[in-house]
């Protein structure tokens, strides 16, 4: 995989930039778009897994086999998953003829845990400008301090927490993972001002039906680490908690450096470790980017999107680890919108230059840096500040 190039300067700076105060956006008029749902699955035709991977490539082809995604696609759950965070019509939420911002969570729910009982640990910004042809992924760290704000849906007060708690106090009381997503997409645009086009829940547990649909992914950890998670019997990959009642010999998984491909196991425990690794979440952070990107590329290079087959087997998969807001905008619209944009545009950009940050109360925050960065997502200057800030892009192939 080609090293990623930073992107052309698009025009000269306009001064330095700087970003709203924590907890304030930046004023808005017009009116909210209306996010009124259509009874058909017309939403399903955003292609296998939009809210992750950005598999617009082959628009072309896909919507020449509409059919045989609508009948696929029947079981992936689309809710509202903005709320008041969704972009006004003034912001340019009516339409996609400017830039598209969107909201992806990553929740590692499992069987044991109840659905009010989760956090949002994989935070993630989606930015495409209106060229629509590259896009950008910013991750917001779990830990970052953060003013939420009241949710009356669940009965929250509000209060200052790690923002990774948004998520979990929206789902409680019967909020649900619709609430838990409309809470932090709140909570990030009062922190960062950005309104969002869409949203996506992933549950990176679903995510390995969709690398086996693959076939496998090529990631290149940059240092080894030892996964807490899981341990092979018999050599066979197993959670710790079940290898454990077997009573015999555990040997570690153990994700050695350098590239590789990996099943879909081991692609998903790779990209859950931050124990042992250098920068802790932020490594987390970066190995999640380079995992959707990998899914991405392996998906447009290797025929997935136009080979009927491979794509029904890959959008059943898909079924089971998203929910998806498309902001009410027909879906054809988003596949024809971004079929210029490839797993090679997917670049990957680091927030607090890709270590802690600590605010006045020893807390994490975003970095003045980060603001700007956020800042130009706004204003879809984000390519200029790439230019003029290269070190933010992520080193990871």
């Amino acid at each position: 995989m080609p090293p990623v190039q930073s992107p052309p300067l698009l025009e000269p700076p306009r001064g330095s930039a700087t970003a709203p105060p924590a907890g304030k956006a930046p004023a808005r008029s017009g009116k909210k778009k209306g996010r009124t749902r259509r009874k058909d699955p017309l939403w399903a035709r955003l292609t296998v897994i939009f809210g992750a991977a950005l598999m617009m490539t082959s628009g072309v082809a896909i919507v020449g086999s509409k059919a045989v995604i609508s009948q696929a696609t029947g079981n992936i759950s689309q809710r509202n998953l903005l709320g008041d965070a969704g972009k006004t019509n003034a912001e340019g939420g009516a339409d996609l003829k400017g830039p598209i911002d969107m909201l992806l969570l990553g929740v590692d729910a499992r069987e044991r845990w109840a659905a009010d009982d989760v956090r949002a640990d994989s935070i993630i910004v989606l930015h495409i400008p209106a060229t629509h042809d590259q896009a950008y992924l910013i991750s917001i760290p779990r830990d970052t301090e953060a003013r939420i704000p009241a949710f009356s849906k669940t009965g929250y007060q509000g209060g200052v927490e790690k923002i990774n708690a948004a998520f979990q106090a929206g789902a409680q009381n019967g909020g649900g993972w619709e609430g838990g997503a409309q809470l932090m997409a709140q909570t990030i645009k009062g922190m960062t001002g950005v309104s969002f086009d869409g949203a996506a829940i992933i549950n990176f547990g679903g995510f390995k039906n969709v690398i086996d649909a693959l076939g496998s992914v090529r990631i290149c950890p940059k240092q080894e680490v030892t996964s807490i998670h899981m341990s092979y019997v018999d050599g066979k990959p197993m959670w710790n908690a079940d290898a454990k009642k077997t009573g015999k010999t555990r040997t570690p998984v153990v994700h050695k450096k350098g590239c590789q491909e990996m099943e879909g196991w081991a692609a998903l425990d790779f990209s859950r470790q931050r124990y042992g690794l250098k920068n802790s979440d932020y490594d987390r952070q970066q190995n999640q980017q380079q995992l959707i990107k990998a899914m991405a590329k392996k998906a447009t290079q290797e025929g997935s999107l136009t080979n009927l087959g491979k794509l029904n087997g890959l959008i059943k998969a898909a079924g089971k680890a998203f929910i998806l807001d498309t902001g009410g905008v027909p879906v054809e619209d988003f596949v024809f919108t971004m079929r210029g944009v490839t797993g090679n545009e997917l670049i990957m950009l680091k927030t607090n230059s890709g270590t802690y940050n600590a605010n006045g109360n020893g807390n994490e925050a975003l970095s003045e840096q980060t603001l700007d960065m956020f800042r130009a997502v706004r204003q879809d200057k984000l390519a200029e500040f790439v230019f003029y800030n290269p070190e933010v892009i992520s080193s990871r192939k």
